[in-house]
């Protein structure tokens, strides 16, 4: 009787001291973090969406750098591609290039030291990010760096879903085909994510590099408007508000996650009742535990309401886009979930180009071919285990 009033007393204690920290910390981290947002910019954008070209293209702009290769991962991983990636960079640091790598620390935990050794060895710089740190560590141990930024020689940028891992290249038997969106940048965008790069070196090591013309060179302008849009764990869903909100029309929604809240999820039921056509497209295949099973209480609203949401079934989709109208779309790498909201750092991209807008919706179309539309009698048919799953991830949806 003793040992279990213990026990209990223990439980009790460690949910109280989570709870607690979750609470200050996140009042902490929105007392201190502010809203950030670039000028609308024109540069010309190459949209990707299979992980061989755009690591082929990635590396061949790598091996190409004269100056300086800042780079910002959530994820890397201790496989083939990471090594390849990895000793690329090492190799560049040793022919003098400047080499500036970021990771997230919980991202790319599988990461391996004599990569990352040598690349100090020769020359380049690296740092983890987002190490977990009191007073309030559960809450920054669930603040993660979700951003992915490229930029080389302050001319060429890459932003988008891909992370640097085998199953991005679709090698993953679990996964096989991995359906993702990735933009490369050239011309005005470049400096924002130069800028973007530079806040998070500071942020993550303490150490700045000036805002020279070596770093920050004169860049032409494009032929696309855009804009960049970064999110610190905050803001995010004000921007995701305003952008549904603007719908005349048509939304398409492409994420691998879909746990938006309760106030987007309102949004959407009462613009689906006013007659905007809503499309969801969601991956039938699920990367993380019970990530499926806390979107059925946001999906059966929707169906009932007249939105369609389809699952992507002919491999793992992982993209993050949201289209209005046809007239502007938002890539990046927020997802439409409860961590991108309230915890993660991302970025987005916001395009208004009428030309790339009509690219990105090709494919959406391709991918929605790939798609079975999700029916109401088939989620009727839930078993009582999925059924169970879904309350548990309800509870912990913030964190998924």
């Amino acid at each position: 009787m003793i040992t279990a009033t213990i026990v209990i007393i223990i439980l009790l204690t460690i949910l109280l001291w989570l709870f607690s920290d979750l609470k200050l910390g996140r009042k902490n981290h929105l007392h201190v973090v502010g809203k950030r947002e670039y000028p609308m910019r024109k540069s010309d954008i190459e949209l990707f969406t299979h992980g061989e070209e755009l690591f082929s293209d990635l590396f061949t702009e790598l091996k190409n750098a004269k100056k300086h290769i800042h780079i910002l991962f959530y994820i890397v991983k201790n496989d083939k591609i990471s090594h390849d990636f990895l000793t690329l960079l090492a190799k560049k640091a040793k022919e003098g290039v400047e080499v500036r790598l970021l990771l997230d620390r919980i991202g790319s935990k599988k990461v391996e030291q004599p990569y990352l050794d040598q690349l100090i060895q020769d020359g380049g710089h690296f740092s983890f990010c987002h190490l977990p740190k009191p007073p309030f560590f559960f809450y920054s141990l669930q603040a993660r760096n979700h951003r992915k930024i490229t930029v080389i020689d302050g001319r060429i940028g890459y932003i988008g879903g891909f992370n640097v891992g085998n199953e991005y290249l679709g090698q993953d038997p679990k996964f096989g085909f991995w359906r993702d969106y990735h933009l490369k940048l050239t011309g005005e965008g470049v400096k924002d994510l130069q800028t973007q790069f530079r806040y998070d070196w500071e942020d993550a090591t303490g150490i700045t590099f000036p805002k020279t013309d070596n770093y920050f060179p004169e860049l032409q302008q494009g032929n696309t408007e855009m804009k960049l849009v970064p999110t610190d764990g905050a803001y995010l869903q004000e921007h995701f508000l305003e952008l549904l909100n603007s719908a005349k029309k048509e939304i398409i929604i492409g994420s691998p996650y879909f746990i938006p809240g309760k106030r987007i999820f309102q949004t959407l039921l009462d613009l689906a009742h006013r007659g905007i056509n809503i499309t969801i497209l969601l991956p039938k295949k699920a990367d993380h535990m019970l990530v499926k099973e806390a979107s059925f209480p946001y999906i059966i609203p929707l169906l009932k309401s007249g939105v369609s949401i389809y699952h992507y079934e002919k491999g793992f989709y992982h993209a993050k886009t949201i289209m209005i109208d046809m007239k502007m779309c938002d890539i990046g790498t927020a997802n439409f979930d409860k961590r991108s909201l309230y915890l993660n750092h991302e970025i987005n991209c916001y395009i208004y180009s009428e030309q790339l807008v009509h690219t990105v919706r090709e494919a959406l179309n391709e991918d929605l071919s790939h798609a079975s539309i999700i029916t109401l009698q088939q989620v009727k048919k839930r078993s009582v285990i999925h059924r169970l799953k879904e309350v548990i991830a309800t509870l912990i949806s913030h964190f998924l």
